[in-house]
């Protein structure tokens, strides 16, 4: 039988795009003459104002019933009609609502205008061009949530938590996460300049990357041995439950008989798609999670599927597991006992919603909180797994640019990342302190033999890249997180 039949369609609350409209019904003719009115008054109310005094220009909307707007009015006119240059409505207008949001000191709630709001639709449809990085906005900087994976972020080294000083030499600093996306985003082709921040360094890096095309397949599976599987989700998209159903039944011919999920550097997405995704795993009616208003009212999210996968299953999380692949993790661990291995994750507990405007702009907002099954709000304090397992420190060494040379007599933290990489492999630089003395240039030469490469000595270009390749390799080879998830499956398996 197969894993799961399908996923039912549901008419869920998501965080994808709601179309949202008010209005007011009025016979023409009042609603002609109303108009005529305001006009007629504005138009007096405006000659007297320039003529006479420092009061505000045009008097705009019912303000005996919306008193709040005042000084919002009095601001729009004073610039339309004062400010030394011409002022655009939109442009006075589009602002309002972008300082509105970002009063609300939310990193997730945001205005987007136009192109930003058409970067915004791309990023859960089919493709987009760009790096391939989640990104999201504290405390004034932006951040790194998570590279998608097999991405041109993912391949050049960038990591959960860096932080993202510059672009292409602009500073970033006090950015919305969707005003830094513009700047990064960029044609197939071309190259973008991130300086990093990274935790635990000194000084920032930077990170040539070769924009491309970021195709939004969301779900890799494969056979770890005869009897386990690995499934990777690195994002919630439009079609994710669906192609994971398809890669499951996949698998299952194949001989699965036990499931590791990996979450581990999944932004999370679409919240329609956790709900169908949680579902294929915890039984129907038990609680996925919980969501809290601002009054404080709470509606449980129940499984709703019919029928679930009986499967054996270990859930891998890391730091940058966010949303909706918290929701996922959070919905396993406490409504079907699925243990959770690795390191706790990012801490997003809110729910946001966008709304389109007529002209193609968009305004996100946050709605609600999400609590676990269990009542437990996670935001900002990330979801702890059943087994916290690390990666070898060799897993996080910042990213060594090929475009840099590296020889005798450098000192930097990029010679102390390749020697502490040439270590990894086995091969003794002499010192990781980042000084290139004669003993790590001995080791290059020797991993240069290696790899059947020119014997200079110098760790650059192809050099610096094939290091950075066996040391990823190295890394999949000593999954520590996904061996120990191997590790409880086979138990399961065997008892």
């Amino acid at each position: 039988m197969k894993v799961v039949k399908g996923l039912q369609d549901e008419n869920l609350n998501q965080e994808s795009t709601e179309k949202q409209s008010s209005f007011i019904k009025m016979k023409k003719f009042q609603f002609v003459m109303l108009l005529f009115i305001i006009v007629f008054l504005s138009a007096g109310i405006t000659t007297f104002a320039l003529a006479f005094g420092d009061e505000k220009a045009v008097s705009v909307g019912n303000e005996t019933s919306r008193s709040e707007f005042d000084k919002l009015y009095t601001a729009f006119d004073t610039l339309k009609n004062g400010y030394f240059q011409e002022v655009e409505d939109n442009t006075l207008i589009n602002g309002a609502i972008n300082g509105m949001l970002e009063s609300l000191d939310d990193p997730y709630s945001d205005y987007m205008d136009v192109e930003e709001a058409k970067n915004f639709h791309e990023s859960i449809s089919s493709s987009f061009e760009g790096i391939g990085a989640e990104i999201t906005e504290q405390e004034g900087s932006i951040v790194i949530v998570s590279p998608l994976k097999g991405s041109p972020a993912e391949k050049a080294g960038l990591k959960p938590n860096d932080v993202v000083l510059s672009v292409d030499g602009e500073s970033i600093q006090g950015m919305s996460s969707t005003e830094a996306v513009l700047l990064i985003r960029g044609e197939k082709g071309s190259t973008v300049e991130l300086a990093i921040q990274r935790p635990g360094t000194t000084e920032p890096i930077t990170f040539p990357i070769v924009r491309d095309t970021i195709p939004i397949e969301t779900v890799y599976g494969e056979m770890i041995d005869d009897e386990i599987a690995k499934v990777q989700i690195t994002s919630f998209s439009e079609k994710t439950g669906q192609e994971l159903v398809e890669t499951l039944n996949t698998l299952q011919a194949e001989g699965m008989k036990g499931l590791v999920l990996d979450l581990r550097q999944n932004p999370g997405g679409l919240l329609d798609q956790a709900i169908l995704i949680s579902s294929l795993f915890v039984p129907e009616g038990e609680i996925l999670f919980q969501i809290e208003d601002r009054e404080g009212n709470r509606e449980a999210m129940q499984s709703t599927a019919q029928e679930n996968t009986d499967m054996p299953l270990v859930v891998v999380i890391d730091q940058g597991s966010a949303s909706a692949s918290e929701i996922l993790a959070g919905a396993v661990q406490e409504s079907a006992d699925v243990p959770l291995v690795g390191q706790k994750s990012f801490g997003k507990g809110t729910v946001q919603r966008a709304q389109d405007f007529s002209d193609g702009s968009n305004m996100k907002f946050t709605t609600e909180k999400w609590l676990t099954p269990e009542g437990n709000w996670i935001h900002k304090k990330g979801i702890q797994p059943d087994y916290e397992v690390a990666l070898p420190e060799y897993a996080s060494l910042p990213y060594v640019s090929p475009d840099l040379e590296l020889k005798l007599s450098s000192s930097s933290t990029q010679v102390q990342s390749a020697q502490k990489m040439l270590a990894a492999l086995d091969i003794d630089p002499g010192r990781t302190d980042g000084f290139f003395d004669e003993q790590t240039e001995t080791a290059v030469k020797e991993f240069q033999k290696s790899a059947q490469l020119e014997e200079t000595g110098i760790l650059t270009g192809q050099t610096t890249l094939k290091l950075m390749e066996e040391l990823r390799a190295l890394i999949d080879q000593n999954d520590t997180q996904i061996l120990k998830a191997t590790e409880l499956l086979k138990e399961k398996l065997n008892s």
